[in-house]
């Protein structure tokens, strides 16, 4: 037995789960905060397909102003942050509900830090720069994927296709509220893409490198367990609300290990891919999981033989076995969530790999956690197994 390495662990401070507790949020939120004039910072498609009209309502009925913003779109840029503190700002707003996807939920933390503490972007990017105070911030995810609701980090595209990552214990929300039946319109694509996304998430926060603990580490498989199980159902039947449910907890629970111990080389090699190609998060994870994992089986192959036990339950068999049942079990997931499987099934040309392999090598931030050391040959060779 050997003594745990000193570490801190953190994450919001109040999480709720709850069935429909969207049509309660007025008096959730009026419980909480004494703030009133809301901005909600959401997406056009849940405008459309009537997730947001309700809330809204119900937050006019509750005593709330409310300014909706519905401009976020799929690897945000730093404009569309711009226009939405700008909104926030001229409706002179004191608290910002976050609510949708990752996107929605990174641009609403970063939005309540500006319209407190104004600050550039570039200033703010990397480890702990944040200066000053937020205001009260509230999210509501519509999607199992991301954990955006309890990290303290924002995902940003700046200039053409780079990504900027804030961290900075600021972007910690004040209240999370876990609503399942608002993920019930999610299409099969999404929810697998989105489903993978925090299967990673609890992966490479097991694996991480330098901050790996205890408290990561039972998050982790928990939420391993719980989306493993309940993926492939909430692909083939989206009102099943136990796997609706299931899946949001899941998410949860990856985001908050990730947010501790931070993602490593899937995400690193994914994040090009968004930033060239706009292929969403989830699947551009999906698509380097494979060849990052049996990369990693150098180094990690003990900890995937026991996240083995977690996904496919007790087996028995070597270290080197069970590792790669594990990898094996992951990619017949993939398989059968019906996710796209190749980078060439998305649009990605051949030519770009090496260009793709130059971008992700920048991505050192995070890089770093992962368990095995990778150069730009090996990412242009990840490319390439993925490709």
């Amino acid at each position: 037995m050997t003594a745990n390495r000193s570490f801190e662990f953190n994450t919001v401070p109040s999480l709720q789960v709850e069935w429909s507790g969207a049509k309660r949020l007025a008096e959730i939120l009026a419980a909480r905060f004494a703030a009133r004039n809301a901005l909600v910072v959401t997406d056009a498609g849940l405008v459309k397909a009537g997730v947001v009209a309700p809330i809204a309502a119900g937050l006019k009925a509750g005593g709330f102003a409310v300014s909706v913003f519905d401009a976020i779109v799929a690897d945000p840029p730093e404009s569309v942050l711009a226009q939405c503190v700008e909104q926030g700002r001229a409706a002179k707003v004191d608290i910002v509900i976050g609510l949708g996807g990752g996107s929605s939920l990174d641009v609403a933390k970063l939005a309540a830090v500006l319209l407190k503490s104004p600050q550039a972007l570039s200033a703010m990017a990397g480890i702990g720069n944040v200066k000053g105070d937020r205001l009260p911030l509230a999210l509501i995810p519509t999607t199992a994927g991301t954990g955006s609701e309890v990290t303290n980090i924002s995902i940003i595209t700046t200039g053409a296709t780079t990504k900027t990552g804030v961290v900075s214990p600021q972007l910690y929300c004040d209240y999370v509220l876990l609503d399942g039946e608002l993920t019930i319109g999610l299409p099969p694509l999404h929810t697998a893409a989105t489903g993978i996304d925090a299967m990673v998430h609890a992966i490479e926060a097991y694996t991480g490198r330098h901050k790996k603990n205890p408290i990561s580490d039972a998050l982790g498989r928990e939420a391993l367990r719980m989306l493993g199980g309940s993926l492939v159902a909430a692909c083939k039947d989206g009102r099943n609300r136990a796997a609706r449910e299931n899946m949001l907890m899941g998410a949860t629970l990856a985001g908050q290990a990730f947010a501790n111990s931070p993602v490593g080389a899937v995400h690193a090699l994914a994040y090009p891919l968004g930033g060239h190609y706009h292929v969403a998060h989830g699947l551009s994870n999906a698509l380097m999981l494979g060849p990052v994992l049996r990369f990693n089986a150098t180094a990690a192959a003990a900890l995937y033989a026991e996240l083995a036990d977690v996904l496919l339950g007790p087996g028995t068999g070597t270290t080197r076995q069970r590792c790669d049942a594990f990898v094996a079990g992951m990619e017949k997931l993939m398989n059968d969530s019906g996710a796209p499987r190749r980078l060439r099934e998305v649009g990605v040309t051949e030519d770009s790999l090496t260009m793709l392999a130059a971008d992700a090598i920048k991505q050192q931030r995070l890089l770093i956690n992962n368990p095995v050391d990778v150069t730009e040959a090996d990412a242009l060779a990840l490319y390439r197994e993925a490709f």
